[in-house]
């Protein structure tokens, strides 16, 4: 099963391993990464793999949303399934 994680907002330090790291915590493996900075805007999209996940997903989703509020970023984490369903016409 994966999930993807999208972050955007203002660019600092960090952001990549302050989301790795959560990842981390909770042995979720980041699969693909794809980011971009334009001007002083950080946008980023990561594609990864819950199969081995040592939480309950909605407490990974809530840990990226405080992230989120404490680095005034917004931070988003869905199961494939629904990004997928959403971007599909």
């Amino acid at each position: 099963m994966r999930a993807v994680v999208t972050v955007i907002g203002k660019d600092t330090v960090g952001i990549l391993h302050k989301v790795s790291g959560i990842c981390a915590e909770f042995n979720v493996n980041v699969i693909e990464v794809t980011q971009s900075v334009l001007q002083d805007m950080f946008a980023m999209i990561m594609l990864v793999d819950i199969t081995a996940i040592n939480g309950d997903f909605a407490e990974l989703v809530d840990r990226m949303e405080n992230l989120g509020k404490e680095l005034g970023l917004s931070i988003h984490t869905m199961h494939e399934d629904i990004f997928n369903s959403m971007h599909t016409i």
